[in-house]
């Protein structure tokens, strides 16, 4: 049973999460496909437009997820009923029907007339990567976080403050004030990308890892027993780190869009060091799981959990550190080993951790106890080895396939063309196909786990 009854508005924000989660998955394999098949879904669907759709789900989606969980634990945490649930409910259909018409928009006009019938000329905001979000939408996000934050903040003023809930709400706050960098759209091309960057790194790669890190710790909390004062000491070290290197690390982003030479130093020292808070978190979560004084009935989650810091380490930990030095940088920035990284830090870093509070959450929003039915649970730990195995085999071939694009565009005495070194991936781009069609397959099954049920004990006979 759930201890606070204003913890059921997660559920639909997490249902809404992954159906736009499967979305994202789609349009993923429709750009695979066409990596392969130039013309596959044209000109119904082009290539830029469905890469537009797919990363901007996800953020969208994992915003979702990030909502739906901080809805469930700061009630827990602050020990009172969320401040307002009609509003919480009012902001999630807000924001999924502003999300649903954006992307419908992104499908059914060009993109030039888009920003022209949603005033874009009034505040110039579009055309960017991962910001292409119509002005209105981009007001209407704004509106939404800050009502969101308004009543998760107001929750945890009024009841008990835990470093848990607090390093949510720092990061729930930095997610809001960072996002306000994607209203300066300078017409200086240095300018843009070193302001875009303060949406894009200080996001991903900075506040965002504060909400991965008290979702993760409150988790840990209630899946092993151990006393929260030992798991808040460790998510203060790793937020410490966090930031330390995170923000100062954005500078490996400026080493050649013509910012000063001191940015490769910088850039290069602090991002080397990135992969600390990752290896502690996984230190972290293994140690509290080892230590753990109960074995809770819902172990599906606790793989989650251990699944999230492993991956997350190796994603943005280990595949971070292959090419951020500036003299390694200088030959692999924009090749498919970015994409590599890009795919796994996110599936490990943010997908897991979202994953991960819904398997804990949903039983109790759903009435279940502590713990869904054991064949749930089987389905979900398959799930997850579907779908980490085959983004780990994905990671591997876009591995694959930069090595060779460095070799054979950037590095050759005489040089490849862009277009014939992309042929020349081909096998690499049709066994990536595959391998997200497994990843489909696993997110179904994660999906059909809601629906499972343990089969009824035969009645007894006299």
């Amino acid at each position: 049973m759930l201890k606070y009854q204003s913890q059921a508005v997660a559920k639909p924000y997490f249902i809404a999460a992954i159906g736009l989660f499967v979305a994202q998955i789609l349009f993923g394999l429709i750009m695979g496909l066409q990596y392969v098949m130039g013309d596959f879904l044209f000109p119904e669907i082009p290539f830029n437009i469905a890469r537009m759709v797919h990363t901007n789900l996800l953020i969208v989606w994992l915003l979702f997820g990030f909502m739906g969980a901080s809805y469930f634990l700061v009630p827990e945490e602050s020990e009172r009923e969320l401040h307002s649930p009609k509003l919480a409910l009012a902001l999630f259909w807000i924001f999924l029907v502003a999300g649903a018409l954006t992307i419908v928009g992104y499908l059914a006009v060009p993109y030039a007339t888009l920003a022209e019938i949603t005033g874009n000329d009034l505040l110039p905001t579009m055309g960017r990567e991962f910001l292409e979000q119509p002005t209105i939408t981009k007001i209407g996000i704004v509106i939404v976080v800050l009502g969101f934050i308004y009543n998760i903040g107001m929750t945890i003023l009024s009841g008990r403050k835990t470093v848990v809930s607090v390093v949510l709400l720092t990061g729930l706050v930095g997610l809001a004030v960072f996002f306000l960098f994607a209203f300066y759209n300078p017409t200086n091309l240095v300018l843009d990308k070193y302001f875009w960057w303060w949406v894009v790194h200080l996001w991903v790669e900075g506040v965002w890892e504060l909400i991965l890190g008290a979702i993760l710790a409150f988790v840990l909390i209630k899946v092993t027993g151990v006393d929260r004062e030992i798991i808040e000491k460790w998510l203060y070290v790793i937020i410490a780190m966090t930031l330390i290197t995170g923000v100062i690390g954005t500078g490996h982003h400026y080493y050649f869009i013509g910012t000063p030479e001191y940015w490769l130093w910088v850039g290069s020292v602090f991002s080397a060091l990135e992969p600390i808070p990752f290896f502690m978190m996984t230190l972290f979560a293994f140690s509290m799981v080892n230590r753990r004084r109960k074995d809770h009935p819902n172990q599906a989650a606790v793989l989650w959990a251990l699944g999230t810091a492993v991956t997350a380490f190796l994603g943005a930990g280990v595949w971070g550190f292959m090419h951020t030095l500036a003299p390694v940088n200088y030959y692999t920035h924009g090749t498919q080993l970015t994409a590599a990284h890009g795919h796994l830090a996110f599936y490990g870093a943010y997908v897991l951790i979202v994953l991960t509070i819904i398997s804990y959450a949903m039983p109790l929003l759903r009435n279940q106890g502590e713990a869904a039915p054991a064949k749930a649970q089987n389905l979900e730990k398959l799930s997850f080895w579907l779908m980490t195995i085959s983004m780990v085999v994905i990671t591997l071939l876009l591995t694959g396939a930069g090595i060779m694009q460095i070799m054979t565009q950037r590095m050759a005495e005489e040089p490849m063309s862009f277009m014939a070194v992309q042929d020349s991936l081909a096998t690499f781009y049709w066994l990536r196909v595959i391998a997200g069609l497994v990843f489909l397959v696993g997110l179904f099954t994660y999906i059909a786990s809601f629906f499972a049920k343990d089969k009824a004990a035969p009645m007894a006979t006299k």
